[in-house]
């Protein structure tokens, strides 16, 4: 079911408690959900807090306890060791034992003690010197530059902190010591080991009581367990394993000590929750010992405000919603009544004879409904009157409707008449409409390309050529016939020629472009056969110039020759007329040869090749100019037709480059690179400019017999000269009879 369809046709009274209803459970809610979130929070930060105080506090505690454990296990052994000295003492003052003797015994018994694993006793005098070491070496030495021996020396009793650095150790190691004086000897008794060794020194009893009697809330407590997981103090599970407790044993704490153990524990303080989420504990580390203080509290203890205010929330929110329902119900009915009678006058039959005027409602109160009956009686009013006048412009709506759609039926059918292919455009290149005629030419379909681009319509060699044509439209200008290529649908390019301008609405406004297309592909294959035709005939005429005529006047200068010879001795006068009848018979017969190789250049010259290489002789001789023929790869011989249009070419491209460019110097370079064959000519004339390139006979011409043979004809112009470069398939000059060619080098005759 749609709730939105369903919510638009509910009436009023229904969406007024509907929309109330929603906006104070959103309210409420986001009220409610605010303060549950603040006192939450304020909670969750006061448990942190108490825990992160409370760790702390029983940190210092555990460290305090620790260090008076150690400092009393140290004092209590140096005062032992005191009394052995005593004891020994007086045996030598009772003459038991020698001097030598009674301090040997006593040394000896101090030596063998061990203070934990690595810490020992020592004995020094009074002025700082090692009297007994259980390190031999070290007996007789001065060690009075240390400070903390110096304050051995000044103190004589009591307990010392420093640092010691042996020297097998990297770095110095902490350490502690209490030291005792016997006087009759002069002996510093000290008792010493390391602070990381504390732990297995110190009396756990002595402070566990402490710890175990801290309570957090009603159920909270706290506990000491080493960085191995072991508890050292708990209520309950002092000893055990921590990972065998259940209640800690998917915890993130027992992960990490999984991950990182023994020295590698806890750096810093860090809190985490049980998987139930009832219990939170707050860790803090004791690295020295290599202890974790944990502090443990059940939330149940500090969220029981929640609870209460959830309660208190809910009974809020329904006796609200009970007090809005008549309210709602009130407000609604003084809206719809009003409205509900607007509707039924609205919805009464208009009276033919009266109008709208019996539609007329009485206004009973000056509010927003009283506003809308008095503007309702006048909209009535109003409506009578368009009423009259709507019926008016209908009839005269109808008549000119009637009078426009002839006139587009009139413009559909000459447009869909019209043989040549119409395309229309609006001002951002979208298909707007195109004629029967681009469908059966091109092969799109009105349905498939109508409000899309023709971007595919245009081959990409004609890219630019189309996007110059739509810039001089756009500018307001008639774009004027134009020969360029379109593809059609079944990928056929087809050769067409197309005219195009702008097309404007009543005020002058561009709404877009029409094109009109024509395809020339039949006319461009009919020149090309007459073409063909022509230069058959040339190459025939000259055939026949060259191998009848020729050697028919020929024959006849041996003929004047002859007769020369023989009227010579008899009648000299006509000797010598026989002489000018042979000159003229010579000089027939050399512009004869001229007019046949004129008349087809490539077929007498044997080919392309010598044909240019002809053109390069003769235009240096003719023009005196500078002139060169390039070529690096075999060209093939090619056929006539297409050698004879690329002669002519680059014959013409020679001539303007000399008449209208003024070159003193140019360059004919043939080359066939991959599948491509071409020909520049390259000039140091002044150039021209490109814009207009082929309006002249002679470019219009060259542009010609370039697109007969399907090449491509470029031409760019500067100061510095002109390049006139031609591209065609190299397989247009495959050609089956003869050798190419052979390579040769650029020199002055090439």
């Amino acid at each position: 079911m749609n709730l939105s369809r369903l919510f638009k046709n509910l009436p009023i009274r229904y969406k007024i408690l509907c929309i109330f209803s929603f906006t104070f459970f959103v309210i409420m809610g986001l009220s409610s959900l605010t303060i549950y979130s603040i006192v939450k929070q304020n909670l969750e930060k006061n448990i942190e807090n108490m825990l992160a105080n409370a760790t702390s506090a029983m940190v210092n505690n555990v460290r305090t306890a620790a260090s008076v454990s150690i400092r009393n296990y140290l004092r209590a052994t140096a005062e032992k060791n005191l009394e052995i000295a005593a004891h020994l003492y007086q045996r030598q003052a009772d003459g038991s034992l020698t001097p030598e003797q009674a301090r040997k015994q006593a040394a000896d018994i101090m030596l063998s003690q061990k203070i934990g694993t690595h810490g020992y006793i020592c004995i020094l005098d009074g002025t700082g010197r090692v009297v007994k070491h259980p390190k031999k070496l070290l007996e007789g030495l001065d060690i009075s530059d240390h400070a903390f021996v110096q304050e051995m020396v000044a103190r004589k009793k009591g307990y010392i902190e420093y640092d010691w650095q042996n020297p097998d150790d990297q770095v110095p190691r902490p350490k502690a010591l209490y030291l005792e004086y016997f006087g009759p000897w002069d002996w510093m008794i000290t008792v010493s080991a390391y602070r990381e060794e504390f732990s297995t020194l110190m009396r756990i009893e002595d402070f566990e009581k402490n710890i175990l009697n801290q309570r957090l809330g009603s159920t909270g407590y706290a506990g000491v367990l080493d960085t191995g997981g072991t508890f050292i103090i708990h209520p309950e599970f002092s000893g055990t394993d921590i990972f065998s407790i259940q209640a800690f044993a998917d915890t993130d704490f027992s992960h990490m000590l999984t991950q990182t153990p023994g020295s590698q524990g806890l750096t810093e303080q860090q809190r985490f929750t049980d998987p139930s989420g009832k219990q939170q504990v707050f860790f803090d580390p004791i690295p020295e010992y290599q202890w974790i203080v944990a502090s443990v509290i059940h939330t149940d203890d500090f969220f029981s405000p929640l609870d209460t205010i959830k309660e208190f929330i809910i009974m809020v929110g329904m006796a609200s919603l009970l007090l809005f329902i008549p309210i709602t119900f009130f407000l609604s009915a003084s809206i719809t009544g009003p409205l509900r009678n607007l509707m039924d006058r609205l919805n009464e039959d208009i009276d033919t004879g009266k109008g709208f005027s019996n539609r007329m409602v009485i206004p009973h109160s000056l509010d927003e409904v009283g506003q809308i009956s008095f503007y309702y009686n006048s909209f009535m009013e109003k409506l009578e009157t368009y009423s009259r006048d709507l019926n008016t412009q209908i009839a005269e709506r109808r008549q000119a409707q009637e009078a426009l759609q002839e006139s587009e039926e009139r413009y559909r059918s000459v447009m869909e008449a019209t043989p040549d292919p119409i395309i229309v455009y609006d001002m951002d290149g979208y298909v707007a409409y195109f004629n029967p005629a681009f469908t059966r030419v091109f092969g799109y379909t009105l349905e498939e390309s109508l409000g899309k681009k023709m971007d595919h319509f245009v081959p990409e060699e004609q890219w630019k050529q189309a996007m110059e044509g739509i810039q001089a439209i756009l500018e307001g200008h008639v774009l004027p016939r134009t020969e360029t290529t379109r593809k059609a649908k079944d990928g056929r390019v087809i050769e067409v020629t197309l005219r195009g301008s702008v097309y404007r609405d009543k005020n002058g406004n561009p709404l877009g472009t029409v094109i009109t297309h024509r395809d020339v592909s039949q006319v461009k294959q009919l020149e090309k056969a007459i073409m063909e035709i022509g230069e058959k005939e040339r190459q025939k005429i000259g055939n026949d110039l060259h191998d009848d005529l020729c050697p028919h006047l020929i024959g006849v200068e041996g003929l004047s020759k002859v007769l020369k010879t023989r009227v010579e001795k008899i009648a000299p006068d006509a000797a010598r007329s026989t002489e000018n009848i042979t000159r003229l018979i010579q000089e027939a017969i050399q512009k004869t040869r001229l007019l046949a190789r004129g008349l087809c250049p490539v077929y007498f010259k044997h080919g392309l090749l010598s044909s240019l290489q002809e053109l390069v002789a003769n235009t240096r001789t003719v023009y005196r100019v500078t002139c060169a023929l390039m070529y690096h790869e075999k060209i093939p011989s090619g056929n006539d037709l297409v050698n004879s249009n690329i002669y002519h070419i680059a014959q013409e491209a020679v001539q303007n480059a000399i008449r209208h460019g003024g070159a003193d110097h140019i360059i004919i370079e043939m080359a066939g690179r991959k599948a491509t064959f071409s020909v520049a000519v390259l000039d140091n004339g002044t150039g021209f400019a490109t814009s207009g390139q082929y309006r002249g006979m002679g470019l219009r011409i060259m542009n010609y017999r370039a697109k007969l043979m399907g090449a491509s004809l470029d031409i760019e112009s500067g100061d510095t000269g002109t390049c006139v470069t031609l591209k065609l398939p190299i397989s247009a000059l495959s050609s089956p009879d003869g050798p190419a060619p052979g390579r040769s080098s650029p020199d002055s005759g090439s």
